[in-house]
């Protein structure tokens, strides 16, 4: 699958403060190691060519998503906005809701999940514990069952809090790996190398205009996620 160029862009929202891209997958949303082109410069390409911008094009990156992920970011794109966008998602006012798909029926139709998580940088993973350990955080998430497809279910999650790798390892940790997670347990990777998780939507309070603003984004197309809508 491609990655997202300033040429195929999927902007779902946009204006003077802020920019929402529906993220593909494979994309990162900020440089790292790899040294692969972040979707913060496709942005700022994107947005550079648009208006036409002699010089730098300012940006800012709000919250992430994981490389294998696709759905909604938010960007900021001047520096009155940017700390009114971080404080926004630091005290969770801003409400994001994912869609993942996974093999097995979850043990209850709709639940909150509760558990300890710590990161362990070398293998880049989070461990799941049902009690809080050393250098561990804690992690709430609420799911329920959307629909029964042929071979999978697709559930919604709202995230309560916002940790590392958070919906993969919780939902992992009650035997539901999420379909293409070989790193937290599924058996198959997918194609694309990407795994079926999608930030559906995300709902805020426009930080500048003051205004309720909800945006959905749109599934992959695959035919999974095709058999979801």
């Amino acid at each position: 699958m491609s990655r997202s160029n300033k040429n195929n862009l999927q902007v779902l929202y946009e204006d003077n403060h802020l920019i929402i891209i529906n993220k593909r997958v494979g994309d990162i949303v900020q440089g790292d190691k790899t040294g692969d082109t972040p979707l913060s410069e496709v942005v700022k390409a994107y947005l550079k060519e648009k208006y036409n911008k002699p010089g730098n094009v300012y940006l800012g990156v709000v919250h992430r998503l994981d490389r294998p992920t696709s759905g909604a970011v938010v960007f900021a794109k001047t520096s009155k906005a940017l700390p009114r966008l971080n404080k926004l998602f630091s005290t969770k006012e801003a409400r994001k809701t994912y869609w993942a798909v996974v093999k097995d029926k979850p043990p209850k139709e709709k639940d909150s999940l509760v558990h300890w998580l710590k990161r362990y940088p070398k293998n880049n993973t989070s461990k799941a514990y049902k009690k809080e350990t050393e250098g561990s955080k804690k992690a709430i998430l609420h799911y329920n069952i959307l629909k029964k497809l042929e071979r999978y279910f697709l559930l919604e999650i709202d995230l309560e809090t916002g940790r590392h790798h958070q919906i993969r390892v919780q939902l992992s940790a009650i035997g539901l790996p999420i379909k293409g997670d070989l790193k937290y347990g599924f058996a198959r990777s997918n194609k694309d190398g990407g795994i079926h998780l999608h930030a559906r939507k995300i709902s805020f309070i426009h930080p500048v205009k003051k205004e309720p603003l909800s945006i959905v984004a749109p599934t992959p197309p695959d035919p999974v996620w095709d058999a979801c809508n």
